[in-house]
């Protein structure tokens, strides 16, 4: 069975062809330019396999995702130019006649590592994952369902407690200033030291303190959600910097709550190479499919 996948992000698009087994056939990238071109160019990639059954898409966002609202399917307020308010779903579906599963970047991602965790027989009932790259955002599923009704969760605009070292950052989310993704996505490392992440020693004290925001970030979720485990991917994270996080997120909760190993509780993807939202993607497909 042929199925499909669309990660959107602001720089590219990744599209791929799968099966019901999760494992990519075949997969192609697509530059980020205009929703015209952009989606017609996915269009044209997935018109090459007439045996398609179904396709997920996992966007950047914010997305509208109740299936009530007029503007299900759009991308609405984004500060991605050209993007606000475009039809995402409603483009494709002029063009292929296939059912269609609409999330969130992240949610793709969370999925996919629910899937995983899944087929390894974890026995997880609930899992938090968190990107933090060019932004910052995640997606939780709690007994196989994705949180969030009104709307998908915005877990990456929530308020953190300053560290002491960084009271004069005043941090650079465009809405909220210091909020967990104004504090520790990628940008902030240039906007505090002018210098890129990469460039940036694990040594250097930036990390100390940025480690203490992602581990409230992850106490705020365990004593809210109690999830089985918590997943950071993207850009910043590396398992060095977890280290980190680990040894911060201890001294936080105090052992108010049982996690188990933090070792197993706070973790890398277990999907290789970024590859969290397609596999989430096909895994989603099939779901939207055996409707």
């Amino acid at each position: 069975m042929q199925l499909g996948s669309i990660e959107a992000g602001g720089t590219k698009f990744v599209c791929a062809i799968g099966n019901e087994d999760y494992r990519t056939d075949n997969r192609v990238i697509i530059p980020t330019t205009t929703p015209e071109e952009t989606l017609s160019q996915c269009i044209a990639y997935f018109k090459q396999y007439p045996d398609l059954k179904a396709i997920a898409i996992s966007s950047f966002g914010p997305i509208e995702l109740r299936r009530n609202s007029p503007k299900y399917g759009y991308v609405t307020d984004t500060p991605k130019p050209g993007w606000s308010n475009t039809d995402f779903l409603g483009r494709l579906k002029q063009d292929l006649d296939v059912p269609m599963y609409w999330t969130t970047d992240v949610n793709g991602s969370a999925y996919g590592e629910y899937v995983v965790s899944t087929l390894f027989n974890e026995k997880i009932d609930s899992l938090v994952y968190f990107t933090i790259g060019t932004g910052v955002g995640a997606g939780a599923i709690v007994d196989g369902e994705f949180v969030g009704s009104m709307g998908h969760p915005e877990m990456g605009h929530v308020r953190v407690k300053r560290h002491p070292d960084d009271l004069d950052f005043a941090g650079i989310c465009p809405f909220h200033g210091d909020c967990l993704e104004g504090l520790v996505s990628g940008p902030t490392f240039e906007a505090r030291i002018g210098k890129h992440g990469h460039e940036v020693p694990l040594t250097d004290h930036v990390w100390d303190i940025m480690a203490y925001y992602v581990a409230q970030a992850a106490l705020q979720e365990t004593l809210m959600l109690r999830p089985d485990k918590i997943v950071f991917g993207g850009g910043v994270v590396s398992p060095e910097f977890l280290v980190k996080v680990r040894a911060e997120f201890a001294k936080l909760l105090n052992n108010y709550v049982d996690v188990g190993k933090l070792e197993d509780y706070i973790v890398m993807p277990s999907v290789k190479d970024n590859g969290s939202a397609t596999l989430g993607d096909f895994a989603l497909a099939l779901r939207e499919y055996n409707k």
